[in-house]
């Protein structure tokens, strides 16, 4: 085992501007809107505010000084804890991915922050290295993910220092966004409406603190009594709009870039702050394609990888697990081939029976019960128009059958040889995939309903962080039983 070792002291400094960040909200409610405040609750929650920040400020030292950190070859050991002391060893071969986050303040030092996942539950579920310099954490993540060389790189030299080879890494880049991509992707994320929301949050904080309502009415009230103003203050906040809406995408993707190697996948993103994740090839549960109805309009599709550890390295970090989400749609199934060798996912599938679209018209809608019970309790009067809830409930009931056939066309399935793909959905449509193998349970079942017309429902349970539940509802019930054989082609 190395000796052990303190972490970064950059460490003390991205805890204390959490703690800041973590209070701020606090000190201006209590100290700035409630200055003036004589109430008992808020002058205890005052000196509670202090004096958890007061230990706050001492524990941050304290940790830096008493936990510490040591490796072999098989496994992190973690010593934990001021007062009450633990130790936790996380071994190598539980790690499934790795997440580096490189923050403004990490860039300022040269460092990074580090995260190992596992496939464990609690305290063992993750390693996490806050501050890092690059080469420790270079060295750090190939002894956790590359098992041919943990050996050679916790080999001490005479000098007893840690040697360090040379590990080559022949990578693949499967993708990298060009500014064509970027500005499309702004578009349709809704990025050029980026501004409104903005304004709106601006304004709802400034109006928390200072009274500002009668000058944003003397404001409006100048922009309407012009239509040329109002024009060409429209014209302007939407200019400005799609200028940050780009920006803000470029920021997010800018530096994407998708690559692998013969063992992992790895996800690079972030301009300012960067972001990268890792995963083995080997530990990729099964693979989601989403479609939101603009994606589909214009041709653009997201690739998820699911996997058992969560994909990302702090709260404010996003999940990187999902590929480039604006991948074009051909090109999206092509990175699956790709990266994943083995993984086919197929455009043609089967669809459902019409008798499958019977079970889903009659059965009963609770929320149009719900929505139909209130309307006829108040009876409200649309548009001065007596007894027209009536229409509301009609209007209603026919667009959740229209929504009911529509999901009914976007639903599919295959089956063939050791995977199972699923389709489902409208607005939001997805594409399923798994191999036999990394599936850990399946389910055939039936209602009452489905009896009548020989129909059922299967599902698929993978390892995942939620557990990974999937199902198609419907389907011939002979399918159902191809596919419970399919399951036990693994085990017998």
């Amino acid at each position: 085992m190395s000796t052990p070792k303190r972490y970064h002291p950059l460490m003390m400094v991205l805890q204390l501007w959490s703690l800041i960040r973590g209070s701020f909200f606090f000190v201006i409610l209590l100290f700035v809107i409630k200055a003036g405040s004589d109430s008992a609750l808020v002058y205890y929650a005052r000196w509670g505010l202090l004096i958890v920040i007061g230990i706050s400020l001492l524990a941050i030292p304290l940790k830096w000084l008493f936990e510490t950190y040591a490796y072999d070859k098989k496994a992190f050991y973690l010593n934990k804890g001021v007062l009450f002391r633990s130790e936790q060893t996380v071994a190598f071969s539980k790690i499934q991915n790795v997440n580096r986050h490189v923050s403004v303040i990490h860039r300022m030092f040269g460092l990074t922050a580090l995260h190992f996942e596992t496939a464990a539950a609690g305290e063992d579920a993750s390693v996490k290295f806050e501050a890092l310099t690059l080469q420790e954490a270079e060295k750090l993540e190939k002894m956790a993910v590359n098992k041919e060389e943990k050996e050679a790189v916790l080999e001490e030299t005479e000098e007893g220092q840690v040697a360090e080879p040379e590990l080559p890494s022949e990578r693949t880049l499967h993708f990298r966004p060009t500014k064509k991509d970027t500005i499309k992707a702004s578009f349709i994320s809704l990025g050029f409406l980026f501004l409104i929301p903005l304004l709106f949050s601006v304004y709802s904080n400034i109006s928390d603190i200072w009274n500002v309502d009668e000058e944003a009415k003397g404001i409006f009230s100048w922009i309407a009594q012009s239509p040329l103003t109002f024009t060409i203050v429209l014209i302007g906040l939407l200019i400005v709009s799609a200028v940050l809406g780009m920006v803000r995408t470029y920021l997010k993707y800018g530096a994407y870039e998708l690559s692998s190697d013969k063992d992992r996948i790895y996800i690079q993103n972030g301009v300012i702050e960067l972001q990268s994740f890792s995963i083995l090839k080997e530990r990729v549960q099964a693979v989601e394609l989403k479609q939101s109805l603009i994606k589909r309009l214009f041709g653009m599709t997201e690739v998820e990888l699911i996997s058992i550890g969560q994909g990302v390295i702090s709260e404010d970090s996003p999940d990187i697990k999902s590929l480039y989400p604006f991948l074009p749609t051909e090109r999206a199934y092509e990175l699956v081939s790709e990266l994943l060798p083995g993984y086919q996912v197929e455009k043609k599938m089967n669809l459902l029976p019409l008798e499958s679209l019977a079970i889903r018209m009659v059965q009963p809608s609770w929320i149009w019960i719900i929505a139909t019970g209130a309307l006829f309790w108040f009876k409200p009067a649309v548009f001065g128009i007596a007894d027209s809830w009536i229409y509301v409930s009609i209007a209603l009931l026919i667009a959740i059958l229209v929504w009911r056939w529509l999901n009914f066309l976007h639903t599919g399935y295959l089956l063939r040889d050791n995977f199972v793909q699923f389709k489902k959905g409208f607005f939001e449509s997805s594409i399923f995939y798994t191999k036999r193998e990394k599936v850990i349970e399946v389910e055939v079942s039936q209602s009452r309903l489905q009896k009548l017309i020989g129909a059922a429902s299967i599902s698929t349970i993978n390892r995942a962080k939620p557990i990974r539940v999937e199902d198609i509802r419907d389907i011939p019930f002979s399918v159902g039983e191809e596919f419970y054989r399919w399951y036990l082609g693994l085990r017998v």
